[in-house]
C-alpha cells in the first residue's frame, strides 16, 4: 500500500464509505496506524471502534455474540499499533505506506491473537462486546 493508498482508506474509512472486500486485516492495522500515530489510545480506540461500527452497519453487519464487531480483537491491535508507534517515535516519517509495512511484518499475522488468547475466550461473547485481558500471554505493550 502506497502512503497515498493509506490516505484514501482512510478518508473513506472516516465517511463509512469503505467498500466491503477492502475491508481486509491489512486495512484495519492501517486505520489502527493512522489513529494511534495522531493521538493516544484511548483516543485513538474509541475513534477505531466508531469507524468500524459504521462501516459494519453500512454493510449490513449486525454485531451477534458470533459475529460483527468484536471489542477484544480491536482493543489488541489498537494497543499493538500504539506500542509500535511509540516504539517508532522519531523514525516514523510520512511515508505511511512503508510504516504500514513495518507494522504487518511484526503484527500482521491475523492468528496473532490466539498467541495471547485461547480460542474459546477469544471467541466468547464476552470478549466480543467488551475487553477481556489475555488468558495465555500478556500484552507488553503499551
Amino acid at each position: 500500500m502506497t502512503s497515498d493508498e493509506v490516505v484514501r482508506l482512510i478518508a473513506r474509512f472516516e465517511a463509512g464509505t469503505l467498500p466491503k472486500p477492502e475491508w481486509s486485516h491489512r486495512a484495519h492495522l492501517a486505520v489502527a496506524l493512522w489513529y494511534a500515530s495522531r493521538m493516544p489510545f484511548e483516543q485513538a480506540l474509541a475513534v477505531v471502534r466508531a469507524g468500524i461500527q459504521k462501516i459494519n452497519a453500512a454493510h449490513g453487519v449486525v454485531t451477534t455474540p458470533a459475529g460483527g464487531y468484536h471489542e477484544t480483537i480491536t482493543r489488541f491491535y489498537v494497543r499493538l499499533a500504539c506500542g509500535y508507534v511509540a516504539e517508532e517515535e522519531g523514525t516514523g516519517g510520512a511515508d505511511w505506506g512503508a510504516r504500514l509495512d513495518r507494522l504487518l511484518a511484526r503484527y500482521g499475522d491475523r492468528d496473532l491473537p490466539l498467541k495471547h488468547y485461547t480460542k474459546d475466550l477469544l471467541m466468547s461473547a464476552e470478549a466480543r462486546f467488551g475487553w477481556v485481558e489475555p488468558d495465555l500471554r500478556p500484552l507488553a505493550i503499551a
